[in-house]
């Protein structure tokens, strides 16, 4: 009797560490997930007004650069919110882009985000094209504050790669949206 005793103390003294381990694995990774969540969440409320003010612009802009910027940028947000979405689901992802729709795009907007598309639609000509670049402006700067905060915190491999892909491209946005401010504003 006193064998089993031992041997079944022994064996729970070997597993009350390791089970405190996964606990606490558990926790980091609900945690992490928790900041995964909420860099996506932000990016992609962001990146919708830009991909929603984008659109129109593909329609509305009159200057060329302009419009040129805004198919890269639908280009871009498109593909962004594609491949935050099959993160989210954690499904099997596909090659095939599959890009939100105006309706899932709009429902994404926050009563600021709403306003600011209603006053783009209504701009028109020069003055279309100097809101967007502003409002470009603006948003790359709000994305490139959300990616770098993440980047600080992030834990999760795949979450921060495309992260640090996107940071390098709201860089390079910023740069030529400056460029296009000094020629529409």
């Amino acid at each position: 009797m006193n064998r089993r005793a031992l041997l079944t103390s022994a064996a729970f003294a070997a597993a009350v560490p390791a089970f405190l381990s996964m606990t606490a694995f558990a926790q980091t990774a609900a945690a992490s997930g928790d900041t995964e969540k909420k860099h996506a969440d932000e990016t992609k409320k962001v990146g919708s007004l830009s991909l929603a003010t984008s659109r129109v612009a593909l329609e509305k802009a009159s200057d060329p650069m302009t419009k040129e910027f805004a198919k890269w940028e639908v280009a871009e947000q498109e593909t962004i919110a594609d491949i935050l979405k099959s993160m989210e689901m954690g499904d099997k992802t596909e090659g095939a882009l599959k890009p939100p729709s105006q309706t899932e795009v709009e429902a994404m907007l926050d009563a600021e985000g709403k306003t600011a598309l209603d006053k783009m639609k209504s701009a028109s000509g020069k003055d279309f094209d100097k809101a967007y670049v502003t409002a470009q402006l603006d948003g790359h700067k709000k994305l490139l504050t959300i990616q770098e905060d993440y980047l600080k915190v992030g834990q999760n491999r795949e979450h921060l790669s495309v992260t640090k892909l996107a940071r390098g491209q709201i860089k390079e946005h910023i740069d030529h949206l400056d460029m296009l401010m000094s020629k529409v504003g």
